[in-house]
């Protein structure tokens, strides 16, 4: 009986909840609760640290150069395109980089944006992809912590982002994010061609400085909104969540950078690049960055 009434008033607390939610996207795919992903991710997890492993303990690990070349690449295009639809429908077409707030409209510039949110949430789902071919490959040193928490929370915390604030200064990370991985998963489907394409990757040296760029900016965007006398943002939470998210990567990011480049000037260089990618880009980027042998 107590269970019954914990139920119940867990349903009222959430469709109290819901009425908030934007109509626009209820019926998407995905959207309709937080249930269908929550099963999806809850089986990735299961999949990637337990399930997956024992299928692999006694196998030959697969060889995906072809699969992650066009994976790589697939991504890149992926997020080119997103860049272009964020610009469109509303960074390069009217927003003040400031208060920017969600536009609730129909018009086809607001659910342009919706609809774009909405494919970078989704896109979060193909990019679990980078732990199941850790796993599939025998990579499973790469499939740390804190990589599958951030393939976890990013998708998870995006659909109420899309359902309740598809739009406005809370997407600006978003932006970044796809800018980021253009030039991150063009290094990794590169590296995954082999070792006569190195000679193209003169530029993996920047991919640092790129990283610092996307923390700071992120981190100063949205601290603007504690600092405006005047900001009718309609869900706050969201500026919280997406600032705590900022500032705890910004200081991972800093440690790193302290330990790997300062304290870890003696490595060689190639094990710092190799280490900066398999624990910032995959963390931050959902990238999980790839060996060379790919």
């Amino acid at each position: 009986m107590e269970f019954d009434n914990i139920k119940s008033s867990a349903a009222l607390i959430y469709d109290e909840f819901i009425q908030k939610a934007d109509l626009r996207t209820a019926d998407w795919l995905l959207m309709s609760s937080p249930l269908p992903q929550t099963i999806i991710i809850a089986a990735y997890i299961y999949f990637v640290t337990s399930l997956g492993p024992r299928i692999m303990e006694n196998r030959k690990a697969f060889d995906l150069k072809g699969v992650l070349i066009v994976y790589n690449f697939g991504v890149v295009a992926l997020s080119l395109y997103m860049c272009y639809e964020f610009v469109m429908s509303g960074w390069g077409t009217g927003y003040s980089f400031r208060c920017d707030l969600v536009d609730y409209s129909n018009s086809p510039q607001a659910m342009r944006m919706a609809a774009t949110c909405w494919l970078y949430y989704f896109s979060k789902f193909i990019e679990m992809l980078d732990t199941i071919f850790f796993v599939l490959r025998k990579k499973n040193s790469q499939v740390t912590f804190l990589h599958v928490y951030h393939h976890s929370i990013m998708p998870f915390t995006w659909w109420f982002g899309v359902r309740f604030a598809a739009g406005g200064l809370g997407t600006f990370h978003a932006l970044l994010n796809c800018v980021v991985h253009v030039i991150m998963y063009s290094y990794y489907g590169l590296t995954a061609m082999g070792p006569k394409y190195q000679k193209y990757l003169w530029w993996k040296k920047y991919l640092t400085t790129i990283q610092l760029i996307q923390f700071v900016m992120v981190t100063s965007h949205i601290s603007q909104y504690f600092f405006m006398k005047d900001c009718p943002y309609q869900f706050p939470i969201f500026i919280y969540i997406i600032g705590l998210y900022g500032l705890i990567f910004l200081f991972l990011f800093l440690n790193f950078w302290y330990h790997a480049y300062t304290k870890g000037k003696r490595l060689p260089k190639v094990l710092q690049a190799q280490t900066w990618a398999h624990h910032t880009n995959g963390v931050m980027n959902g990238n999980a960055g790839h060996d060379k042998d790919e």
